[in-house]
């Protein structure tokens, strides 16, 4: 597919500076730019590959001020990441969508399936699971009995979805991902551990994407839920019971802990682990590899480290880590001085 700078400044919103018919069909960082690839800058720090990239088409902040001349048509847009993403996704869907039944597929005789559907060679659906219009299964995904999958779905490679859990609209699970696994229930008893079984289900609601190896346990009893627009990395693990609200993020390797209530908006960035049974307040942000060992109830905090704790202390508190030593030697030189000052007033 090949564009022009003018269909793709329509397109966004931007206004060109350069050549309207210089064509594009392919994109590429800006450092790596080649003729006949579209790219952007929104990060001051990378201006100088504006001047020497190859890229036809560059797309800049409305207010950037050049500093030499520059080879590549620029379209002027207000956030170039947004509209780059904007290009990307209908980039995405311009691509031809694969659809039919493989007949080295199983679809069980129960099952229902939607419309438009593709399911690849070694899928399987299990019975009375139904698979909504257009949803993809690719080589070996697993849809066990009576699951439910949304229309417009994507489930890569090798990703299991367990019995009776539910899938809404427009979601992409990513190779490799369990979802409604058992949550980890065990009863400690003199001869060891008794499993306690697991016969809640997982949910997964509108547009919700789950990254590789990630692992959405099913429920004791009732729902693990995951609301709508939830991104989700890869290696996260999110235990049984657990309530994932709107909009919120969870980065690579977040540990949730079994009945976790995480709020809307927040962002749990790389490691984060959450004890149990606690809440998480709306529009708060973890830094990496922070521990939450209580509920957080104040909404639109950051914090950081563990036990994690808000970020402006936890940075004062780390200016003082750094001075530990010499606060140490200061110490004891005073615990001497002080002994010497006992003993030569008991003389």
């Amino acid at each position: 597919m090949e564009f022009t700078a003018q269909q793709i400044a329509a397109l966004i919103g931007g206004q060109i500076e350069g050549n309207p018919e210089a064509k594009v069909s392919t994109f590429s960082k800006i450092e790596e730019g080649v003729p006949g690839a579209l790219t952007f800058l929104y990060d001051p720090k990378y201006e100088h590959f504006l001047y020497t990239t190859e890229a036809s088409v560059v797309l800049v902040p409305t207010a950037l001020q050049l500093t030499q001349p520059c080879n590549p048509t620029l379209i002027r847009v207000e956030a170039p990441r947004e509209a780059l993403g904007k290009l990307l996704t209908f980039y995405e869907q311009m691509k031809q969508r694969p659809t039919g039944v493989s007949p080295q597929a199983y679809v069980a005789p129960t099952a229902k399936i939607g419309k438009d559907v593709y399911i690849a060679p070694f899928a399987y659906v299990g019975e009375g699971a139904v698979v909504g219009d257009r949803t993809q299964l690719h080589a070996h995904a697993t849809i066990e009995d009576n699951v439910r999958v949304g229309r417009d779905c994507i489930l890569y490679a090798n990703c299991t979805i367990y019995h009776d859990c539910i899938v809404g609209n427009r979601c992409i699970l990513h190779s490799g991902c369990v979802i409604g696994a058992d949550g980890f229930g065990f009863t400690k008893t003199d001869a060891g551990y008794e499993k306690i079984p697991q016969i809640g289900i997982t949910v997964l609601e509108d547009d919700v994407e789950i990254g590789a190896n990630a692992c959405i346990d099913r429920a004791v009893m009732g729902q693990t839920i995951i609301h709508s627009d939830v991104k989700i990395d890869n290696l996260v693990q999110v235990g049984h019971n657990s309530e994932v609200k709107s909009h919120t993020v969870l980065c690579g390797q977040v540990g949730l802990a079994g009945s976790t209530i995480v709020g809307e908006w927040c962002t749990l960035t790389g490691q984060v682990g959450v004890a149990g049974h606690l809440s998480i307040a709306d529009h708060t942000t973890v830094g990496a590899q922070a521990g939450i060992t209580g509920t957080i109830r104040q909404p639109g905090q950051t914090i950081i480290g563990m036990p994690a704790i808000e970020s402006r202390l936890w940075l004062r508190c780390m200016t003082t880590l750094k001075r530990l030593p010499d606060i140490d030697r200061q110490v004891r030189e005073m615990q001497k001085t002080i002994d010497e000052l006992k003993t030569s007033s008991n003389q």
